[in-house]
């Protein structure tokens, strides 16, 4: 943790002033401390780098797993490769410069890969995540001076209200107990003006229908257990790319069909494991941005990718009535 951070986080309770008590510094960077709050008086632990938050990884334990399991498949800086950025530009639709000394939110950091793109663009990014994902992410891109990560619930974000320029959340509020509720907590800390994207599953056509009935076993599985059994994508890859052949298979049994091994083994994990998996449709999503004060809603390329603009009303001026955290 960076010091500079208490300019932007509160208590995620009450949201009162965080005092920093630390007790190993290396250079800029606070390894073990406390963060206290001067309101309530909750303690919160700074281990490893990260500031704590939550006490565990809850219902996203897959995830925190996962990311460690797989901690540089998905980075490009150490891929040498793009994939993530065009990923980052296809759900965003933002230009590089809109980046340049923006304050973002990464709700979901997961290992980092896309809180590292936003950094290269010289965002000053800030990166949450439930589970011990955020111990990858911290290997991976803690140190750049405009990263800060923290291990935090979407539901109690520790940064005030309409904090942030810029927030996307790509691939992760599916994964929550109630989408909608997690999208407009993220919505919340979006300043007036702001941008917010998304990037949800879809649930068009019927490509997902046995792998949502796969995943009423494969989630109830020891996670050891699916770690061994996903890496079966690796081999199968070749039988699933046989004309016609391979589309029945892929049907009965889907897999990721990604060319790169690692990342095949890692997609089909992450595919099976979360207990969480919702899927949306356009119109539904669109409410949500309606709901939260966003218009100039846009829609991208590959379902569902979605951004757009707070409107330009004083902070505070919206009474939140937040939606009751229940299940999809």
């Amino acid at each position: 943790m960076k010091a500079s951070a208490l300019n932007v986080v509160v208590c995620p309770l009450c949201k009162d002033e965080l005092a920093l008590q630390p007790r190993s510094v290396n250079g800029g960077e606070i390894l073990e401390g406390t963060l206290t709050c001067a309101g309530c008086g909750k303690a919160y632990p700074i281990t490893r780098g990260v500031p704590r938050f939550v006490p565990q990884d809850a219902y996203a334990e897959s995830f925190g797993r996962q990311w460690n399991w797989f901690r540089t498949v998905q980075i490009d800086s150490l891929n040498r490769s793009m994939v993530s950025e065009q990923a980052l530009r296809d759900a965003t639709g933002w230009r590089d410069e809109e980046y340049a000394g923006r304050r973002l939110l990464d709700a979901g950091v997961g290992a980092g890969r896309f809180a590292e793109r936003a950094a290269a663009k010289n965002a000053e990014v800030y990166g949450v995540d439930l589970t011990s994902a955020v111990d990858a992410a911290y290997r991976n891109i803690g140190s750049r001076p405009n990263v800060h990560l923290f291990q935090a619930d979407i539901f109690a974000l520790p940064f005030r209200e309409e904090t942030f320029d810029l927030a996307y959340s790509i691939g992760v509020l599916h994964h929550t107990p109630d989408t909608r509720a997690a999208f407009a907590r993220v919505a919340a800390t979006v300043k007036p003006c702001g941008k917010l994207a998304v990037y949800l599953y879809a649930r068009y056509g019927i490509t997902h229908k046995a792998s949502d009935a796969i995943r009423t076993i494969t989630t109830r599985l020891p996670l050891s257990v699916m770690w061994a059994v996903s890496a079966a994508a690796i081999p199968l890859y070749y039988a699933y790319r046989v004309p016609l052949v391979g589309k029945l298979f892929q049907l009965a049994l889907p897999i990721s069909m990604e060319r790169e091994a690692r990342w095949r083994w890692l997609d089909t994990f992450d595919w099976y494991t979360p207990k969480y998996q919702w899927k949306y449709l356009y119109p539904e999503v669109f409410r949500w941005f309606r709901e939260n004060d966003f218009d100039d809603v846009e829609i991208f390329d590959g379902p569902i990718r979605m951004c757009g603009k707070k409107q330009p009303e004083s902070a505070g001026a919206r009474v939140r009535n937040f939606p009751k955290l229940v299940a999809s």
